[in-house]
């Protein structure tokens, strides 16, 4: 901050009175010739001429008592402070005009303590303090001194701000940044040396000047956009902004925007402007040469710029960069590069056949560029499906139900093949995207059919070797071809079957058992071949289930093959019948004591149900093991019998526990039985 002082004569100064007009001359040095240097002067009464002199415009009757000078060129950015003295009194509704900067209030305490609005340009240097303004109290006397005090002053941050007790001057003690505070609120009083108020308080603003001491800043170094191709002259890809912390209302963050490159050049170097105000990008480039298949690149990259001071000279800069993809529109249908494609196939396989190739100019990752294929003639049993392959956007032609030659030698399919996205509207499918494919179907020397498969009969077990079973019938796909077929055993689990080589007749070669562990819910499978006689052989197979009828031929026996009864309780014990065959070969069962003499002494065969009957002692026998011949007869016609040994334990019963016997059985023979009862009469 510089200082000077314009000394105004008394009286002079007014209307038509130029030549009374004050002038001050002042130093200003940018070290560089003082170029171009721009000064404003807080009065717009005042300017300063080209000799560096404070002048007025006019003639001037009042001035106000503080006046600023804002020097400003490229090399330097500075403000001085004039104290204009010798105005003439005014009334008191002009004081504002004389003591106030614009419209703002002239703080005034309640006696004459006048304190003025004062300035201070930022991040200025050495040496300080410096003194920035000055209060006045018109009613001061020797033994009143001034008091500063608030945030800047006697409050964080402190020590910015001092006064000097008897001149009123005001200090900065440091240099000041805008950008942290902007302005200071302070309060200005006048006490007595024991500290009693006097004047005040009154408010002291000081407003700190921003200088453009900040570059623009883009949030981010690099920005993406994107930009359809074709789309018209003026469309809007993308919006660049960056931020200056310089005081908003000076041309110190008035930013603009510039393109200083654009990489690559082709095939204009203007191929996108940048609104300097907004930062909005814009396309130039004609809609027609906008086209993503004719550029020589699909992304695009431009340096940003950023200028503060409005883009002058002077301005700082920041910097980023926009990179600009040219998206893709379906503007080109997919087309075949071949009119006619070919495949061979052996007869009776599946699988992919042929490959379709297609051009598409669009975006292959896109649905623009992706083709779907789909079968629009030629396959009306539906044996081919088509497919996208996702590695190279061919169509993979593929049979899914064999053919066969005999029935159709070649098959002419008609292929279409679009986008996934629809078209733009004035382009459109034509005859290339469509393909004709030719099938021709290769023949294979195929294996016989069986005819049923399986074939299943009804046969009674037991029937007699070499009885009829079945007639195989198995026949040659190959209609076209004369051949011959014979037939063979290839799986007889059990042996039980032979066939005819030449007549396919299936005969008994064993007993057919329905209780054989071959069969299973009485059904016997075998199986058989038939062999043609092409070039190679081919083979076929066929089953043959034979449901097996059952036949008494197993007699029924009794379990449990062990029974316990207790020695002096006339309990029971509960035997069943077993048997292989099934209804009515098998239950109910008629359980009976054998046919030896006395046994219906000693014990009793009750039937309980249809499979199982009771055996009860008939008198206390000792402890011991007894076998109990017992004769059991199924249902059958004629019906089967079956003697069985049962082992019944006498045992002595104890609180609900049986003692048994170990030693060998006693049969339960006649003279067992004749002395058994003898002793039983000698006890009574």
């Amino acid at each position: 901050m510089r200082e000077g002082r314009i000394v105004r004569p008394e009286g002079g100064g007014g209307h038509g009175d130029s030549g009374t007009r004050p002038k001050e001359v002042f130093e200003f040095d940018d070290c560089a010739g003082n170029e171009d240097v721009k000064f404003e002067v807080s009065d717009p009464n005042f300017h300063v001429n080209e000799d560096l002199n404070l002048v007025p415009q006019r003639d001037v009757l009042y001035s106000r008592p503080i006046l600023s000078i804002h020097g400003l060129s490229a090399h330097a950015d500075d403000v001085a402070q004039v104290d204009v003295t010798g105005l003439p009194v005014q009334p008191p509704h002009t004081l504002m005009d004389i003591l106030g900067v614009g419209n703002m209030v002239l703080s005034r305490s309640k006696r004459s303590l006048l304190v003025p609005p004062m300035i201070i340009t930022e991040n200025q240097r050495a040496p300080f303090p410096k003194v920035i303004g000055k209060v006045i109290s018109t009613e001061k006397l020797g033994n009143h001194i001034f008091r500063l005090t608030g945030p800047g002053a006697d409050q964080d941050p402190r020590g910015l701000f001092t006064i000097d007790i008897d001149t009123g001057d005001v200090s900065v003690s440091r240099s000041l940044d805008r950008e942290a505070i902007d302005s200071y609120e302070l309060e200005v009083s006048t006490t007595d040396f024991a500290g009693n108020l006097v004047e005040g308080p009154a408010l002291l603003l000081i407003t700190v000047i921003d200088q453009n001491d900040n570059r623009p800043i883009f949030k981010e170094t690099r920005y993406t956009g994107e930009v359809l191709e074709g789309s018209p002259t003026g469309t809007t890809v993308m919006t660049m902004t960056a931020f200056d912390a310089d005081d908003p209302a000076t041309d110190n963050a008035a930013l603009r925007y510039n393109i200083v490159r654009q990489s690559p050049d082709k095939p204009s170097p203007t191929m996108f402007y940048i609104n300097p105000e907004r930062g909005d990008i814009v396309t130039v480039i004609s809609h027609t040469l906008l086209d993503r298949e004719t550029l020589p690149t699909t992304t695009y990259e431009l340096e940003i710029v950023a200028k503060d001071m409005a883009g002058s000279e002077v301005g700082l800069t920041g910097t980023a960069t926009a990179t600009i993809t040219i998206t893709d529109k379906n503007d080109h249908a997919p087309e075949f590069t071949h009119t006619l494609f070919e495949a061979n196939v052996y007869e009776g396989s599946t699988g992919v056949v042929v490959n379709l190739t297609v051009d598409d100019r669009d975006d292959p990752d896109t649905g623009a560029g992706r083709a779907i294929y789909s079968i629009i003639n030629g396959d009306p049993t539906l044996s081919f499906e088509i497919q996208t392959n996702p590695d190279n956007n061919e169509g993979m032609l593929s049979v899914i139900k064999p053919l066969d030659y005999e029935a159709e030698r070649f098959h002419a399919l008609l292929i279409k093949v679009e986008n996934e996205d629809p078209l733009v509207p004035d382009v459109g499918y034509g005859p290339s995207s469509t393909a004709t494919v030719r099938v021709t179907v290769m023949d294979i020397n195929e294996g016989p059919v069986f005819f049923p498969d399986p074939l299943t009969v009804n046969k009674m077990e037991n029937i007699p070797l070499g009885s009829f079973v079945a007639s195989l019938n198995a026949t040659d796909p190959d209609i076209l071809q004369a051949q011959s077929i014979r037939y063979a055993v290839l799986r007889d689990p059990a042996g039980w079957l032979s066939v005819s080589p030449v007549t396919g007749t299936v005969n008994t070669s064993g007993s057919l058992d329905r209780e054989s562990p071959y069969v299973h819910d009485n059904k016997y499978t075998a199986v058989f071949i038939a062999t043609d006689n092409g070039s190679p052989p081919a083979t076929g197979t066929g089953s043959l289930v034979i449901y097996l009828e059952d036949y008494n031929d197993n007699a029924p026996y009794v379990v449990p093959s062990v029974a316990r009864v207790c020695e002096d309780d006339m309990n029971v014990a509960i035997v069943g019948g077993r048997d292989k065959d099934l209804y009515p070969n098998a239950a109910p069962f008629k359980i009976e004591l054998g046919k030896q003499p006395g046994l219906d002494k000693t014990w009793k065969v009750t039937r309980v149900n249809s499979t199982h009957s009771q055996i009860m002692l008939l008198h206390i026998l000792k402890k011991a093991n007894y076998q109990l011949p017992l004769l059991i007869t199924d249902s059958g016609v004629p019906p089967l019998s079956n003697y069985t040994e049962v082992k019944v334990q006498v045992c002595v019963c104890k609180k609900n526990k049986m003692h048994c016997s170990s030693a060998h059985s006693h049969r339960a023979s006649l003279l067992v039985l004749f002395a058994t009862l003898l002793l039983a009469l000698l006890c009574l």
